[in-house]
Protein backbone atom coordinates (compact mmCIF):
# COMPACT_ATOMS: atom_id res chain seq x y z
CA UNK A 1 0.00 0.00 0.00
CA UNK A 2 1.26 3.48 -0.83
CA UNK A 3 2.53 5.63 2.04
CA UNK A 4 0.24 8.39 0.75
CA UNK A 5 -2.78 6.88 2.45
CA UNK A 6 -4.40 7.57 5.81
CA UNK A 7 -5.55 4.54 7.75
CA UNK A 8 -7.09 6.72 10.48
CA UNK A 9 -7.48 10.45 10.80
CA UNK A 10 -6.95 13.26 10.69
CA UNK A 11 -7.96 13.83 14.31
CA UNK A 12 -7.93 17.44 15.49
CA UNK A 13 -6.88 17.03 19.12
CA UNK A 14 -5.84 20.26 20.87
CA UNK A 15 -6.14 23.91 19.83
CA UNK A 16 -4.02 26.11 22.10
CA UNK A 17 -3.83 29.83 21.28
CA UNK A 18 -2.46 29.90 17.70
CA UNK A 19 -1.34 26.26 17.59
CA UNK A 20 -3.18 23.03 16.93
CA UNK A 21 -2.24 19.33 16.97
CA UNK A 22 -3.37 16.89 14.26
CA UNK A 23 -3.00 13.11 14.80
CA UNK A 24 -2.92 10.60 11.92
CA UNK A 25 -2.08 6.97 11.21
CA UNK A 26 -0.54 6.35 7.78
CA UNK A 27 -0.12 3.17 5.75
CA UNK A 28 3.70 3.41 5.69
CA UNK A 29 6.55 5.62 6.97
CA UNK A 30 6.14 9.12 5.56
CA UNK A 31 6.31 12.85 6.17
CA UNK A 32 2.94 14.36 7.04
CA UNK A 33 2.10 18.00 6.33
CA UNK A 34 -0.96 19.92 7.48
CA UNK A 35 -1.65 23.08 5.49
CA UNK A 36 -4.40 25.57 6.30
CA UNK A 37 -6.18 27.96 3.95
CA UNK A 38 -4.84 30.82 6.08
CA UNK A 39 -1.22 29.85 5.48
CA UNK A 40 -0.42 28.18 8.81
CA UNK A 41 1.38 24.87 8.39
CA UNK A 42 2.96 22.03 10.31
CA UNK A 43 5.09 19.04 9.30
CA UNK A 44 6.23 15.91 11.13
CA UNK A 45 7.71 12.55 10.15
CA UNK A 46 5.88 9.45 11.27
CA UNK A 47 7.11 7.26 14.10
CA UNK A 48 6.75 3.49 13.80
CA UNK A 49 5.79 0.78 16.28
CA UNK A 50 4.43 -2.74 15.81
CA UNK A 51 4.53 -2.15 12.01
CA UNK A 52 2.13 0.79 12.34
CA UNK A 53 2.97 4.41 11.55
CA UNK A 54 1.77 7.57 13.28
CA UNK A 55 2.36 11.30 13.24
CA UNK A 56 1.36 14.11 15.57
CA UNK A 57 1.66 17.36 13.64
CA UNK A 58 1.80 20.72 15.42
CA UNK A 59 0.33 23.47 13.22
CA UNK A 60 1.68 26.90 14.13
CA UNK A 61 0.83 30.43 13.05
CA UNK A 62 -2.98 30.26 13.20
CA UNK A 63 -4.85 33.54 13.49
CA UNK A 64 -6.71 34.20 16.76
CA UNK A 65 -10.51 34.15 16.66
CA UNK A 66 -10.63 32.47 13.25
CA UNK A 67 -11.99 29.40 11.49
CA UNK A 68 -9.90 28.03 8.65
CA UNK A 69 -10.10 24.89 6.56
CA UNK A 70 -7.10 22.60 6.26
CA UNK A 71 -5.74 19.74 4.16
CA UNK A 72 -3.38 16.88 4.90
CA UNK A 73 -0.56 15.76 2.65
CA UNK A 74 1.45 12.56 2.99
CA UNK A 75 4.81 12.74 1.20
CA UNK A 76 3.44 15.82 -0.60
CA UNK A 77 0.41 13.94 -1.92
CA UNK A 78 -3.00 15.28 -0.92
CA UNK A 79 -4.95 12.68 1.12
CA UNK A 80 -7.46 14.85 2.99
CA UNK A 81 -10.13 16.02 2.41
CA UNK A 82 -11.51 13.12 0.39
CA UNK A 83 -13.19 14.73 -2.67
CA UNK A 84 -15.89 12.08 -2.96
CA UNK A 85 -17.08 12.36 0.66
CA UNK A 86 -19.49 15.24 0.10
CA UNK A 87 -18.79 16.44 3.64
CA UNK A 88 -17.98 20.06 4.56
CA UNK A 89 -14.29 21.01 4.81
CA UNK A 90 -12.50 20.11 8.03
CA UNK A 91 -11.64 23.28 9.94
CA UNK A 92 -9.52 24.53 12.82
CA UNK A 93 -11.26 27.13 14.95
CA UNK A 94 -9.26 29.31 17.34
CA UNK A 95 -10.50 31.42 20.21
CA UNK A 96 -9.91 35.14 20.68
CA UNK A 97 -6.54 36.26 22.02
CA UNK A 98 -8.35 37.48 25.14
CA UNK A 99 -11.13 34.92 25.54
CA UNK A 100 -12.01 35.56 29.17
CA UNK A 101 -15.52 36.71 28.27
CA UNK A 102 -16.02 34.15 25.50
CA UNK A 103 -18.46 31.30 26.35
CA UNK A 104 -17.15 27.72 26.45
CA UNK A 105 -19.14 24.83 25.00
CA UNK A 106 -18.27 21.22 25.85
CA UNK A 107 -19.82 18.07 24.37
CA UNK A 108 -19.28 14.89 26.38
CA UNK A 109 -20.20 11.23 26.51
CA UNK A 110 -18.79 7.74 27.00
CA UNK A 111 -19.16 4.04 26.25
CA UNK A 112 -19.28 4.25 22.49
CA UNK A 113 -19.94 1.06 20.58
CA UNK A 114 -18.85 0.80 16.95
CA UNK A 115 -21.30 1.81 14.25
CA UNK A 116 -24.44 -0.10 13.42
CA UNK A 117 -22.70 -1.51 10.35
CA UNK A 118 -20.45 -3.57 12.64
CA UNK A 119 -23.11 -4.87 15.02
CA UNK A 120 -25.81 -7.50 14.85
CA UNK A 121 -28.47 -5.42 16.61
CA UNK A 122 -28.99 -2.96 13.72
CA UNK A 123 -28.83 -0.01 16.07
CA UNK A 124 -29.66 3.42 14.64
CA UNK A 125 -26.89 6.01 14.29
CA UNK A 126 -25.26 6.63 17.65
CA UNK A 127 -25.16 9.95 19.46
CA UNK A 128 -21.85 11.08 17.98
CA UNK A 129 -22.91 10.00 14.51
CA UNK A 130 -26.21 11.87 14.83
CA UNK A 131 -24.46 14.92 16.28
CA UNK A 132 -22.01 15.00 13.37
CA UNK A 133 -24.88 14.87 10.88
CA UNK A 134 -26.63 17.71 12.70
CA UNK A 135 -23.51 19.88 12.55
CA UNK A 136 -23.10 19.22 8.85
CA UNK A 137 -26.76 19.74 7.99
CA UNK A 138 -27.27 23.07 9.77
CA UNK A 139 -24.00 24.71 10.84
CA UNK A 140 -25.69 28.08 11.37
CA UNK A 141 -27.99 26.73 14.07
CA UNK A 142 -25.36 24.36 15.49
CA UNK A 143 -22.07 26.20 16.02
CA UNK A 144 -18.99 24.08 16.60
CA UNK A 145 -18.29 23.30 20.28
CA UNK A 146 -14.94 24.14 21.80
CA UNK A 147 -14.18 20.58 22.87
CA UNK A 148 -15.42 17.00 22.66
CA UNK A 149 -14.76 15.22 25.98
CA UNK A 150 -14.81 11.41 25.77
CA UNK A 151 -15.01 9.85 29.22
CA UNK A 152 -14.00 6.23 28.80
CA UNK A 153 -14.68 3.03 26.91
CA UNK A 154 -13.86 4.60 23.55
CA UNK A 155 -13.19 1.00 22.45
CA UNK A 156 -14.20 -2.34 23.95
CA UNK A 157 -11.32 -4.81 24.09
CA UNK A 158 -13.42 -7.40 25.90
CA UNK A 159 -16.76 -7.01 24.08
CA UNK A 160 -15.85 -7.10 20.40
CA UNK A 161 -17.98 -6.74 17.29
CA UNK A 162 -18.69 -9.58 14.84
CA UNK A 163 -16.14 -8.04 12.46
CA UNK A 164 -13.36 -8.11 15.05
CA UNK A 165 -14.31 -11.59 16.25
CA UNK A 166 -13.96 -12.90 12.70
CA UNK A 167 -10.50 -11.34 12.54
CA UNK A 168 -9.52 -12.93 15.85
CA UNK A 169 -10.58 -16.37 14.65
CA UNK A 170 -8.14 -16.06 11.74
CA UNK A 171 -5.19 -15.26 13.99
CA UNK A 172 -2.80 -18.19 14.35
CA UNK A 173 -0.76 -17.00 17.32
CA UNK A 174 -2.77 -16.52 20.48
CA UNK A 175 -1.27 -16.53 23.99
CA UNK A 176 -2.16 -19.59 26.03
CA UNK A 177 -5.56 -19.23 27.67
CA UNK A 178 -6.42 -15.92 25.96
CA UNK A 179 -10.19 -15.38 25.54
CA UNK A 180 -11.01 -16.25 21.94
CA UNK A 181 -13.29 -13.24 21.38
CA UNK A 182 -11.13 -10.56 23.06
CA UNK A 183 -8.19 -8.58 21.73
CA UNK A 184 -4.78 -9.17 23.30
CA UNK A 185 -1.99 -7.84 21.05
CA UNK A 186 -1.19 -4.27 20.03
CA UNK A 187 -2.07 -5.06 16.42
CA UNK A 188 -5.47 -6.38 17.49
CA UNK A 189 -6.07 -3.16 19.43
CA UNK A 190 -5.40 -1.15 16.27
CA UNK A 191 -8.34 -2.92 14.60
CA UNK A 192 -10.69 -1.59 17.30
CA UNK A 193 -9.72 2.00 16.52
CA UNK A 194 -9.78 1.38 12.78
CA UNK A 195 -13.32 0.02 13.04
CA UNK A 196 -14.59 2.85 15.24
CA UNK A 197 -12.83 5.94 13.92
CA UNK A 198 -13.17 5.30 10.18
CA UNK A 199 -16.95 5.66 10.29
CA UNK A 200 -17.39 8.56 7.79
CA UNK A 201 -19.41 10.88 10.04
CA UNK A 202 -17.22 10.19 13.07
CA UNK A 203 -14.09 10.71 11.00
CA UNK A 204 -15.33 14.13 9.87
CA UNK A 205 -16.40 15.10 13.40
CA UNK A 206 -13.03 14.17 14.92
CA UNK A 207 -11.26 16.10 12.15
CA UNK A 208 -13.20 19.29 12.95
CA UNK A 209 -13.96 19.34 16.70
CA UNK A 210 -10.99 19.22 19.12
CA UNK A 211 -11.15 16.21 21.43
CA UNK A 212 -9.69 14.95 24.70
CA UNK A 213 -10.13 11.47 26.17
CA UNK A 214 -9.60 9.30 29.23
CA UNK A 215 -9.83 5.52 29.54
CA UNK A 216 -12.14 3.35 31.61
CA UNK A 217 -12.05 -0.40 32.20
CA UNK A 218 -13.18 -1.73 28.81
CA UNK A 219 -10.15 -0.27 27.03
CA UNK A 220 -8.39 -3.02 28.99
CA UNK A 221 -10.97 -5.42 30.51
CA UNK A 222 -14.11 -5.29 32.64
CA UNK A 223 -13.38 -4.60 36.35
CA UNK A 224 -9.84 -3.45 35.57
CA UNK A 225 -8.06 -2.80 38.90
CA UNK A 226 -11.21 -3.26 40.98
CA UNK A 227 -9.15 -4.66 43.89
CA UNK A 228 -5.73 -5.96 44.92
CA UNK A 229 -7.06 -9.52 44.81
CA UNK A 230 -8.25 -8.97 41.22
CA UNK A 231 -4.78 -7.77 40.20
CA UNK A 232 -3.12 -10.78 41.81
CA UNK A 233 -5.45 -13.20 40.04
CA UNK A 234 -5.02 -11.54 36.63
CA UNK A 235 -1.23 -11.71 36.90
CA UNK A 236 -1.50 -15.48 37.11
CA UNK A 237 -3.02 -15.60 33.62
CA UNK A 238 -0.34 -16.33 30.97
CA UNK A 239 -1.96 -13.99 28.43
CA UNK A 240 -2.35 -11.02 30.80
CA UNK A 241 1.12 -9.42 30.41
CA UNK A 242 0.59 -8.97 26.67
CA UNK A 243 -2.96 -7.72 27.17
CA UNK A 244 -2.17 -5.05 29.75
CA UNK A 245 1.04 -3.95 28.03
CA UNK A 246 -0.64 -3.70 24.62
CA UNK A 247 -3.71 -1.99 26.05
CA UNK A 248 -1.77 0.76 27.80
CA UNK A 249 0.68 1.25 24.91
CA UNK A 250 -2.12 1.53 22.35
CA UNK A 251 -4.06 3.90 24.60
CA UNK A 252 -0.98 6.14 24.81
CA UNK A 253 -0.65 6.20 21.01
CA UNK A 254 -4.29 6.53 19.99
CA UNK A 255 -5.78 8.56 22.83
CA UNK A 256 -3.42 10.01 25.43
CA UNK A 257 -0.80 11.52 23.13
CA UNK A 258 -3.40 13.82 21.61
CA UNK A 259 -4.55 15.00 25.05
CA UNK A 260 -1.31 16.90 25.50
CA UNK A 261 -0.73 20.51 24.51
CA UNK A 262 2.22 21.18 22.16
CA UNK A 263 4.55 22.16 25.02
CA UNK A 264 3.51 19.08 27.02
CA UNK A 265 4.19 16.83 24.03
CA UNK A 266 7.70 18.19 23.75
CA UNK A 267 8.28 17.50 27.46
CA UNK A 268 6.79 13.99 27.51
CA UNK A 269 9.59 11.46 28.18
CA UNK A 270 7.85 8.62 26.36
CA UNK A 271 7.30 10.72 23.23
CA UNK A 272 10.97 11.69 23.15
CA UNK A 273 12.02 8.02 23.19
CA UNK A 274 9.40 7.01 20.64
CA UNK A 275 10.33 9.60 18.01
CA UNK A 276 14.05 8.98 18.53
CA UNK A 277 13.73 5.25 17.85
CA UNK A 278 13.81 3.82 14.34
CA UNK A 279 11.31 1.24 15.57
CA UNK A 280 9.54 2.19 18.81
CA UNK A 281 8.03 -1.26 19.40
CA UNK A 282 10.44 -2.03 22.22
CA UNK A 283 9.95 1.40 23.78
CA UNK A 284 6.18 1.05 23.88
CA UNK A 285 6.28 -2.58 25.00
CA UNK A 286 8.51 -1.68 27.95
CA UNK A 287 6.39 1.37 28.73
CA UNK A 288 3.12 -0.59 28.73
CA UNK A 289 4.44 -3.14 31.23
CA UNK A 290 6.23 -0.60 33.40
CA UNK A 291 3.32 1.81 33.79
CA UNK A 292 1.08 -1.04 34.97
CA UNK A 293 3.65 -2.18 37.52
CA UNK A 294 4.10 1.36 38.80
CA UNK A 295 0.58 1.30 40.21
CA UNK A 296 1.88 -1.14 42.84
CA UNK A 297 3.87 1.82 44.21
CA UNK A 298 0.89 4.17 44.21
CA UNK A 299 0.55 4.21 48.00
CA UNK A 300 4.17 5.37 48.37
CA UNK A 301 4.11 9.12 47.75
CA UNK A 302 7.84 9.68 47.32
CA UNK A 303 8.43 6.71 45.03
CA UNK A 304 5.32 7.61 43.02
CA UNK A 305 6.64 11.10 42.40
CA UNK A 306 9.86 9.73 40.93
CA UNK A 307 8.55 6.93 38.70
CA UNK A 308 4.83 7.16 38.01
CA UNK A 309 3.59 8.12 34.55
CA UNK A 310 0.56 10.36 34.98
CA UNK A 311 -2.51 9.88 32.81
CA UNK A 312 -4.49 12.71 34.43
CA UNK A 313 -4.17 16.14 32.83
CA UNK A 314 -5.66 19.64 32.91
CA UNK A 315 -6.39 22.45 30.47
CA UNK A 316 -7.96 25.91 30.44
CA UNK A 317 -10.49 27.28 27.96
CA UNK A 318 -11.15 30.93 28.66
CA UNK A 319 -12.39 31.13 32.24
CA UNK A 320 -13.16 27.39 32.40
CA UNK A 321 -10.73 24.82 33.80
CA UNK A 322 -11.08 21.15 32.87
CA UNK A 323 -9.26 18.57 35.00
CA UNK A 324 -9.41 15.00 33.66
CA UNK A 325 -8.74 12.27 36.23
CA UNK A 326 -7.46 8.74 35.76
CA UNK A 327 -9.94 6.58 37.68
CA UNK A 328 -8.35 3.24 36.74
CA UNK A 329 -4.63 2.74 36.20
CA UNK A 330 -3.14 4.39 39.29
CA UNK A 331 -5.61 3.38 41.98
CA UNK A 332 -4.32 2.57 45.44
CA UNK A 333 -5.67 -0.93 46.18
CA UNK A 334 -3.98 -1.58 49.52
CA UNK A 335 -6.48 -3.03 51.99
CA UNK A 336 -7.73 -0.34 54.38
CA UNK A 337 -6.06 2.38 52.33
CA UNK A 338 -7.91 2.29 49.02
CA UNK A 339 -7.88 5.52 47.01
CA UNK A 340 -9.02 6.54 43.54
CA UNK A 341 -5.83 8.56 43.08
CA UNK A 342 -2.42 7.97 44.70
CA UNK A 343 -1.17 10.63 47.13
CA UNK A 344 1.17 12.28 44.64
CA UNK A 345 -1.49 12.58 41.97
CA UNK A 346 -4.09 13.76 44.47
CA UNK A 347 -1.74 16.57 45.44
CA UNK A 348 -1.42 17.46 41.75
CA UNK A 349 -5.22 17.49 41.44
CA UNK A 350 -5.59 19.88 44.38
CA UNK A 351 -3.09 22.24 42.78
CA UNK A 352 -5.09 22.17 39.54
CA UNK A 353 -8.49 22.48 41.22
CA UNK A 354 -7.55 25.61 43.15
CA UNK A 355 -7.11 28.68 41.01
CA UNK A 356 -8.72 31.72 39.50
CA UNK A 357 -11.44 30.75 37.03
CA UNK A 358 -15.22 31.02 36.66
CA UNK A 359 -16.05 27.35 36.12
CA UNK A 360 -14.36 24.16 37.31
CA UNK A 361 -15.12 21.00 35.32
CA UNK A 362 -13.76 17.67 36.57
CA UNK A 363 -13.83 14.82 34.06
CA UNK A 364 -13.85 11.32 35.58
CA UNK A 365 -14.82 8.11 33.83
CA UNK A 366 -16.65 6.91 36.96
CA UNK A 367 -19.55 8.86 38.54
CA UNK A 368 -18.86 10.65 41.80
CA UNK A 369 -22.51 10.79 42.94
CA UNK A 370 -24.79 7.77 42.58
CA UNK A 371 -28.35 7.11 43.80
CA UNK A 372 -28.18 6.88 47.60
CA UNK A 373 -29.04 3.18 47.77
CA UNK A 374 -26.28 2.22 45.34
CA UNK A 375 -23.84 4.55 47.06
CA UNK A 376 -24.38 2.90 50.46
CA UNK A 377 -24.14 -0.60 48.99
CA UNK A 378 -20.76 0.22 47.47
CA UNK A 379 -19.48 1.77 50.71
CA UNK A 380 -20.80 -1.22 52.72
CA UNK A 381 -19.17 -3.66 50.29
CA UNK A 382 -15.78 -1.92 50.58
CA UNK A 383 -15.95 -2.27 54.35
CA UNK A 384 -16.84 -5.96 54.21
CA UNK A 385 -14.13 -6.71 51.64
CA UNK A 386 -11.58 -5.53 54.21
CA UNK A 387 -12.99 -7.85 56.88
CA UNK A 388 -10.57 -10.01 58.86
CA UNK A 389 -13.00 -12.91 58.52
CA UNK A 390 -11.97 -14.69 55.32
CA UNK A 391 -15.44 -15.93 54.36
CA UNK A 392 -16.87 -12.40 54.70
CA UNK A 393 -14.06 -10.86 52.62
CA UNK A 394 -14.42 -13.55 49.93
CA UNK A 395 -18.17 -13.01 49.67
CA UNK A 396 -17.77 -9.24 49.48
CA UNK A 397 -15.11 -9.54 46.77
CA UNK A 398 -17.35 -11.82 44.73
CA UNK A 399 -20.23 -9.35 45.08
CA UNK A 400 -17.97 -6.42 44.18
CA UNK A 401 -17.09 -7.98 40.83
CA UNK A 402 -20.56 -9.31 40.05
CA UNK A 403 -22.23 -5.92 40.57
CA UNK A 404 -19.34 -3.63 39.50
CA UNK A 405 -19.15 -1.96 42.92
CA UNK A 406 -16.10 0.16 42.12
CA UNK A 407 -17.18 3.78 41.76
CA UNK A 408 -16.10 6.66 43.99
CA UNK A 409 -18.44 5.39 46.71
CA UNK A 410 -16.36 2.19 46.86
CA UNK A 411 -13.29 4.35 47.60
CA UNK A 412 -14.73 6.09 50.65
CA UNK A 413 -11.63 8.12 51.51
CA UNK A 414 -11.45 9.52 47.99
CA UNK A 415 -15.19 10.22 47.84
CA UNK A 416 -15.07 12.22 51.06
CA UNK A 417 -11.87 14.01 50.07
CA UNK A 418 -13.43 15.09 46.77
CA UNK A 419 -16.56 16.32 48.55
CA UNK A 420 -14.43 18.28 51.01
CA UNK A 421 -12.44 19.77 48.14
CA UNK A 422 -15.58 20.95 46.35
CA UNK A 423 -17.01 22.38 49.56
CA UNK A 424 -13.79 24.28 50.21
CA UNK A 425 -13.53 25.61 46.65
CA UNK A 426 -17.21 26.52 46.68
CA UNK A 427 -16.73 28.72 49.74
CA UNK A 428 -13.62 30.41 48.36
CA UNK A 429 -11.18 28.86 50.82
CA UNK A 430 -7.76 28.38 49.21
CA UNK A 431 -5.24 25.59 49.47
CA UNK A 432 -1.54 26.36 49.72
CA UNK A 433 1.15 23.77 49.09
CA UNK A 434 3.00 22.99 52.30
CA UNK A 435 0.44 24.80 54.44
CA UNK A 436 -2.53 23.55 56.34
CA UNK A 437 -5.79 23.35 54.41
CA UNK A 438 -7.65 26.62 54.54
CA UNK A 439 -4.59 28.76 55.24
CA UNK A 440 -4.41 32.14 53.55
CA UNK A 441 -6.98 34.72 52.49
CA UNK A 442 -10.31 33.76 50.97
CA UNK A 443 -11.07 34.40 47.31
CA UNK A 444 -14.22 34.53 45.18
CA UNK A 445 -15.62 31.03 44.61
CA UNK A 446 -16.26 29.80 41.06
CA UNK A 447 -19.68 30.24 39.49
CA UNK A 448 -20.03 26.47 39.05
CA UNK A 449 -18.34 23.17 39.80
CA UNK A 450 -19.30 20.30 37.50
CA UNK A 451 -18.26 16.65 37.41
CA UNK A 452 -18.66 14.94 34.03
CA UNK A 453 -18.58 11.16 33.98
CA UNK A 454 -19.77 8.05 32.19
CA UNK A 455 -19.70 4.26 32.73
CA UNK A 456 -23.21 3.58 34.01
CA UNK A 457 -24.99 3.44 30.63
CA UNK A 458 -27.63 6.06 31.29
CA UNK A 459 -27.78 9.83 31.71
CA UNK A 460 -28.64 11.89 34.77
CA UNK A 461 -27.78 15.13 36.52
CA UNK A 462 -27.26 15.10 40.30
CA UNK A 463 -26.84 18.15 42.48
CA UNK A 464 -24.73 18.10 45.64
CA UNK A 465 -25.71 20.55 48.37
CA UNK A 466 -23.45 21.47 51.26
CA UNK A 467 -24.23 23.06 54.62
CA UNK A 468 -23.55 26.57 53.31
CA UNK A 469 -26.04 25.93 50.45
CA UNK A 470 -23.35 26.02 47.79
CA UNK A 471 -23.55 23.18 45.31
CA UNK A 472 -21.69 21.25 42.67
CA UNK A 473 -23.24 19.79 39.56
CA UNK A 474 -22.11 16.24 38.77
CA UNK A 475 -23.35 15.26 35.31
CA UNK A 476 -23.28 11.77 33.87
CA UNK A 477 -23.90 11.14 30.18
CA UNK A 478 -23.37 7.54 29.25
CA UNK A 479 -23.41 6.08 26.73
CA UNK A 480 -22.65 7.71 23.43
CA UNK A 481 -23.75 4.38 21.98
CA UNK A 482 -24.55 1.14 23.78
CA UNK A 483 -27.41 -1.31 23.42
CA UNK A 484 -29.08 -0.54 26.75
CA UNK A 485 -30.05 3.06 26.01
CA UNK A 486 -29.76 5.72 23.36
CA UNK A 487 -28.54 8.99 24.81
CA UNK A 488 -26.98 12.05 23.32
CA UNK A 489 -23.86 13.71 24.72
CA UNK A 490 -24.87 16.72 26.76
CA UNK A 491 -23.46 20.20 26.37
CA UNK A 492 -22.57 22.56 29.17
CA UNK A 493 -21.79 26.24 29.18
Amino acid sequence: MSAAHLLIGPLLRRVVDTRATIWVETAAPAVVTVRTAGGATGTAPTFSAYDHHYALVVVEGLSPDSETSYEVLVDDELVWPVPSSGFPPSVIRTRAADDRDQPVSLIFGSCRETTQHATTRKLPPDALDAYARRLMADPESNPLPDLLVLLGDQVYADVTSPTVRRLLRRRRRRPKGAPADQVVSFDEYTKLYLESWRDPEIRWLLSTVPSVMIFDDHEIIDDWNTSAKWRAEMREQPWWPERIGSGLASYWVYQHLGNLAPDEIAADPVFAKVVAAEDATGVLREFGHRVDQESDLAHDTERWRTVQYQWSYALDLGRTRLVMLDNRCSRVLESGNRAMLPPGEWSWFLDQAHGVYDHLVVGASLPWLLPQGIHHIEAWNEKLADSRRPFVARGAEKLRRALDLEHWAAFRRSFEALAETFARIGTGTPRQSGARVGAGPAYAPPASISVLSGDVHHSYVARARFADRRWSRPCTSSPAHRSTTRCRPASAR
